[in-house]
C-alpha cells in the first residue's frame, strides 16, 4: 500500500525547509567511539545469551526504512511492555552541541507495533555487529542491544531490538510532545534533519498500515513548528 503524502501534515516540502547537513561534532566530552573490539565483543555476549539459527530483528524507526541489512521475510510484529518514544538526546547524529536532538528508541511500557526481519541464515557474528555499528549512539550507551520477544501471526518470536537504559547518559525521559515538536522542527546534525527521520518513520509505517497515534500527533506539530518558523522569517 503506498502512502498519499496529502494525508500527512509533515509534507517533504515542510521537511526541505528545515534540511541541513551539520559537520559532525565528534564524541561528547568524556565518551568514546566504540572500537571493532568492543562491538565484537559486545556481539559475542549477545550470543551467548541466545544464539538463533536464523537472526530476527525488531524494528520501530529508521530500521523499516532504511534496514541497510539483506532479510528474506519480513512481518508486522508487536513488543509488549516497550513502546516507541523519543527519549534518547542526541549532540551528532541529528543533532549538534548548540542544537540537541531527540532519537526515538523503545522505552517501558505499552506495546509496539513494528515490523519483524528475518535474515538469512549464517553470518550472525557480522550481521550482529553492523546492527550495533548503526545503532549504538554512545560509550558508553543509551541505546542498547536486547532480546525480546514479539507477537507475530504465526506466534512469539525472539528478535533483537534496540532500547532505551534510563541510566545511561542520554535518557531523556517522557517529555510532552509539545517538547519533542519544538525540537525535531529544529535540530539537524550530519546525517541530515530530526524533521526527516520523523517524516520517514511515519510514512512508512502507514504504508504497512501501521498507525503509531503519539507519531501521527507529533508529525502534525511538527509541521505547525516549521511554517510557523518559515511564515516567521
Amino acid at each position: 500500500m503506498r502512502i498519499n503524502h496529502r494525508t500527512l501534515s509533515l509534507t517533504p516540502e515542510l521537511v526541505a525547509l528545515v534540511e541541513r547537513i551539520e559537520p559532525d561534532p565528534g564524541p561528547e566530552p568524556g565518551s568514546t567511539e566504540h572500537s571493532a573490539a568492543d562491538f565484537a565483543a559486545l556481539a559475542a555476549a549477545l550470543l551467548a545469551e541466545y544464539r538463533p539459527e536464523r537472526l530476527c530483528v525488531f524494528a520501530y524507526g529508521s530500521l523499516i526504512w532504511s534496514p541497510e541489512f539483506e532479510h528474506e521475510a519480513m512481518e508486522p510484529a508487536v513488543a509488549s511492555g516497550w513502546h516507541r518514544a523519543f527519549c534518547l538526546h542526541l549532540t551528532r547524529w541529528r543533532g549538534t552541541r548548540e542544537v540537541p536532538a531527540l532519537m526515538m528508541a523503545l522505552d517501558r511500557g505499552g506495546s509496539c507495533e513494528g515490523i519483524l526481519y528475518e535474515l538469512p541464515a549464517g553470518g550472525l557474528e557480522a550481521q550482529v555487529v553492523r546492527l550495533l555499528e548503526r545503532e549504538i549512539d554512545g560509550n558508553p550507551p543509551t541505546n542498547v542491544p536486547r532480546w525480546i520477544w514479539v507477537q507475530t501471526a504465526a506466534g512469539r518470536r525472539r528478535a533483537l531490538t534496540f532500547v532505551a537504559a534510563k541510566d545511561g547518559p542520554a535518557y531523556a525521559g517522557r517529555l510532552p510532545l509539545e517538547t519533542v515538536a519544538g525540537i525535531t522542527a529544529r535540530a539537524a546534525g550530519h546525517w541530515g534533519s530530526a524533521a526527516i527521520y520523523l517524516q520517514r518513520t511515519v510514512e512508512k509505517l502507514e504504508e504497512h498500515g501501521i498507525r503509531d497515534r503519539n507519531l501521527w500527533k507529533l508529525q502534525a506539530l511538527v509541521a505547525a513548528e516549521i511554517r510557523a518558523g518559515a511564515e516567521g522569517r
